[in-house]
């Protein structure tokens, strides 16, 4: 965890998003269409940038996007967001998607992280509180989140 510059915990910009499946959210094969998921996987990492950092924000790279599970017309869908690191102007965010039964339980079916970057008033890159883990879990993601970085930061030197 970076000493250096203020933070914030992860709790303070959790965000969760609900929608109920509509024909219109279908693909052909009446499964939840992986193009809209990503729409809202993307509005739910930018609300919690947004909510981290106090800015305006871009997506800079969706690092993973894994696909377990479909989704069927009139289920639940439950997103979960929330940071996992942030480095001086950039932040990881981890979306966690599940479909939420009648009972209230849940079963994941998607999970992606996304690279957002904060923005100054002149849409330049601007620095971000560092963020501080508080449980266990929040430790994890936090350890995992530099070691996906660094890789990130390996593919980006072979590739550019």
């Amino acid at each position: 965890m970076d000493t250096q510059r203020p933070g914030k915990p992860v709790s303070a910009s959790r965000t969760e998003q609900a929608q109920i499946l509509m024909y219109d959210t279908l693909n052909g094969y009446k499964r939840l269409f992986g193009g809209r998921l990503m729409e809202w996987i993307d509005v739910v990492a930018a609300v919690v940038a947004r909510r981290h950092s106090g800015r305006a924000v871009t997506t800079a790279s969706v690092d993973t996007l894994t696909f377990t599970a479909p989704a069927f017309v009139d289920d639940t869908v439950i997103l979960q967001g929330y940071i996992t690191h942030a480095g001086r102007t950039s932040m990881e965010i981890c979306v966690r998607t599940f479909v939420e039964n009648l009972d209230g339980s849940r079963r994941e079916i998607n999970r992606a992280y996304l690279v957002m970057v904060a923005l100054d008033e002149n849409g330049k890159p601007t620095p971000v509180p560092a963020v501080i883990p508080e449980t266990e879990e929040e430790k994890r993601e936090y350890e995992e989140a530099i070691r996906r970085r660094e890789y990130r930061d390996i593919r980006r030197r072979e590739h550019f």
